[in-house]
């Protein structure tokens, strides 16, 4: 796995044009009393994949914003794998979407804001398949921003 830091490399418009589309779908999750985490899956330039948490409305806690754009990507290609794909979100990977991910064989993750406490960089970079590159730091601002103050607002309403 080859790990990119925004800071090191120069972003592509499309990185920051596909993750301004995965903080669309974080919004909506927002807007729904979820957890603002969205993502989007492309190939070839176009979005093939959209998703957003759904834990609560679904009841189940597997529900997260990458499973809802992998699974929509996979129909899409019409089959499990996700080569020569590419997963943006806005907030880094937990160790089961890294999980899947790795079962995907994504090519790529792009990720906004680092999860110091649930991401799955903290246990090791063997989650993931290991021709997967991932970036990170792409509009942190925006993504860390809008868990932030999700949270924030969350703990002042108890």
């Amino acid at each position: 796995m080859k790990y990119i830091n925004f800071e090191d490399s120069v972003a592509t418009i499309p990185d920051e044009v596909y993750m301004k589309e995965a903080l669309r779908e974080a919004q909506k999750a927002l807007e729904q009393g979820e957890v603002p985490i969205g993502a989007v899956v492309v190939a070839n330039g176009k979005i093939i994949g959209r998703g957003h948490n759904l834990t609560e409305r679904l009841n189940d806690v597997t529900a997260h914003a990458e499973m809802q754009a992998f699974t929509a990507a996979a129909n899409y290609v019409g089959g499990k794998y996700l080569r020569d794909c590419t997963l943006y979100v806005t907030i880094e990977p937990c160790v089961m979407c890294a999980g899947a991910a790795y079962w995907t064989q994504i090519d790529r993750i792009v990720f906004g804001a680092i999860d110091e406490k649930r991401g799955f960089s903290i246990f090791g970079n063997k989650i993931l398949h290991p021709k997967t590159i991932v970036t990170n730091g792409i509009l942190e601002a925006d993504c860390a921003n809008l868990v932030t103050s999700f949270f924030r607002n969350k703990r002042a309403i108890r």
